[in-house]
């Protein structure tokens, strides 16, 4: 057995990911390269990918293929963002080398923990004119966000480009253990874990799976999808989901913060 599996989502075919020890998560409408996973079979929502992005494929690996008996680490990464071993120089990561810094075994380090997040990025310094053109609604309403840095929260960063407002109509669905919880949390920080990739042991995700799929299946009630439509809002699911997991692993687990690398691949 692997002490750790790892699932990459992604709707291109990933070459350089041959002969390593990574599974490839298959959500693209063309046909799946051979041995790709695919997940429009079984238990899944892959009719919902437009909106869903690769929670798609982590739905389906969750209902399909989640053994909650095994005691190995599982995660998940995307076609664009790995993890890697340590922390390197990114801007050397290419291609070409990408096999010798992705991450394909347990380190030490995690003998401690039991739950892996990325390591974060901020969102506050937000440039004026950018403040002016997506932030005006919050800055009539607080006005220290224009001169405060420590006032551009995930709140108002999830506001300024996914919808104003609608976190927090999101709020609404969530459970009464998380509900305020999360709002105290994206109105104070600053940064988050991205990416909606994480890795722990099965029974870990098997509960942040249910925790997370309850509450988006709720918000559907509320935003549907005729009306998402472009970046800010098309894929509003996935970056629900995103702000949440950097807040649930911290609440429910004991996470260590993880190096990853963005590789373009052209879409």
């Amino acid at each position: 057995m692997k002490d750790l599996e790892i699932y990459c989502v992604s709707n291109k075919t990933l070459d350089f990911l041959g002969n390593t020890n990574y599974e490839i998560g298959w959500v693209g409408k063309e046909k799946a390269p051979k041995n790709y996973l695919t997940c429009d079979n079984g238990d899944n929502i892959f009719y919902k990918e437009k909106y869903y992005s690769e929670l798609t494929f982590q739905y389906w690996f969750w209902k399909n293929k989640l053994d909650l008996e095994k005691k190995n680490w599982i995660g998940f990464c995307q076609k664009r963002r790995f993890w890697l071993k340590k922390e390197k120089n990114i801007s050397e990561i290419n291609h070409s080398n990408i096999k010798d810094h992705i991450l394909r075994d347990v380190p030490e380090e995690w003998s401690n923990y039991d739950a892996i997040i990325c390591n974060p990025i901020n969102v506050n310094n937000v440039k004026k004119m950018k403040l002016i053109k997506r932030g005006f609604k919050s800055i009539l309403k607080n006005p220290r966000i224009f001169f405060d840095a420590n006032k551009q929260s995930l709140l108002l960063h999830f506001d300024m480009h996914h919808g104003h407002g609608n976190i927090e109509k999101a709020l609404e669905h969530l459970n009464k253990n998380d509900r305020d919880d999360f709002f105290k949390y994206l109105n104070n920080s600053t940064f988050y874990n991205p990416h909606i990739m994480f890795i722990s042991k099965p029974e870990i995700a098997n509960r942040w799976f249910e925790d997370l799929f309850s509450w988006l299946f709720k918000c559907e009630e509320t935003f549907g999808f005729d009306n998402l439509k472009g970046y800010d809002t098309q894929r509003l699911y996935a970056y629900l989901a995103e702000r949440y997991l950097s807040f649930w692993f911290k609440k429910y687990t004991k996470s260590l913060n993880w190096p990853w690398a963005f590789l373009n691949i052209k879409s």
